[in-house]
């Protein structure tokens, strides 16, 4: 215990110079990675508009269950991103984009750091017992997922982590429509699979990016593990994948299939273009990990919009 004190202590002293003034409420918005938390309310929300839609049910009649919900998932994936800081401070130094969490900084300590994930689940649960049994259970299968599955088992093990992980990420849309209709319709498991296939090109992509710090960080990503051209093969499937899904969802209308069907089909084209260029891999991979961003948001924004246009 001693032995790793130290090396914590070295670790926060090694980047002390490096570090950026932040207030406590930054540091507090870091520790709960507040970008997830933010697009994962959107993904919720359409989940939640489209059961009002499609059970009929008014909007503003259901404010307050909207309103159970959009809290309760937030503060829950927020407690879950909370209690993965604290496990990852040890690894999280090593990488750019993760050395400057409150957790590493030393700004916060970890045990502090893990009570206030466990507080935030802990209201985020009560939250969601305010509508309905299946919505809850969703929600606690996707940090069971997110903290146990993925953190603490498969990401130091197995490149298939990124696959295990993306159950956690693919349930808000779910927990939105169960918080309305526990009788989840194929729709419903439709937006699931959506985001669940989304996920591994995404963060693969941002693994390519990242290889060298996954590497460091001794983190088997696949492109660390068994390089650049298995990755991108990876990637394109998973794209392809995609392809069918927004046929489901036909009742959106015509001008949602052409339009979810442009996306996929567009994402498609980036990645052939400039696959084969091994000098040209690192811009690649930025190219389809920013239109995976713009892919998602356009995409469940567009299924809440043709519901009203």
């Amino acid at each position: 215990m001693a032995n790793t004190k130290v090396l914590d202590e070295a670790a926060i002293k090694h980047h002390s110079n490096d570090i950026h003034e932040t207030t406590l409420w930054k540091d507090f918005l870091s520790l709960i990675k507040v970008g997830i938390v933010n697009s994962n309310a959107i993904t919720t929300f359409t989940g939640i508009w489209l059961a009002l839609y499609f059970s009929e049910k008014g909007f503003l009649a259901n404010i307050d269950i909207v309103l159970y919900t959009l809290i309760g998932s937030s503060l829950v994936i927020a407690g879950s991103c909370a209690i993965n800081n604290y496990y990852d401070r040890d690894i999280d130094h090593l990488m750019e984009r993760t050395k400057e969490r409150p957790t590493v900084t030393g700004k916060m300590n970890p045990l502090q750091a893990l009570w206030i994930g466990i507080f935030l689940l802990t209201v985020g649960f009560v939250f969601m017992l305010m509508t309905t049994l299946t919505a809850t259970i969703i929600s606690l299968v996707g940090v069971v997922t997110y903290i146990f599955l993925y953190t603490m088992w498969s990401k130091r093990l197995y490149t298939i982590n990124t696959v295990i992980g993306s159950v956690s990420g693919a349930v808000p849309p779910l927990i939105g429509w169960a918080a309305v209709d526990a009788n989840l319709s194929v729709m419903a498991w439709v937006l699931f699979l959506i985001m669940f296939i989304w996920q591994p090109p995404h963060f693969l992509a941002l693994a390519m990016r990242r290889t060298e710090e996954y590497r460091a960080a001794n983190i088997p990503m696949l492109p660390v593990v068994h390089g650049f051209d298995v990755t991108k093969r990876q990637i394109m499937v998973w794209i392809a994948c995609l392809l069918p899904l927004p046929f489901y969802l036909y009742e959106l209308g015509t001008g949602f299939l052409i339009l979810a069907t442009a996306l996929n089909v567009g994402w498609i084209v980036v990645g052939i273009k400039g696959f084969n260029n091994k000098d040209l891999e690192m811009k690649w991979a930025t190219k389809m990990f920013v239109y995976s961003i713009n892919y998602l948001t356009i995409l469940f924004v567009s299924m809440v919009l043709f519901t009203i246009v």
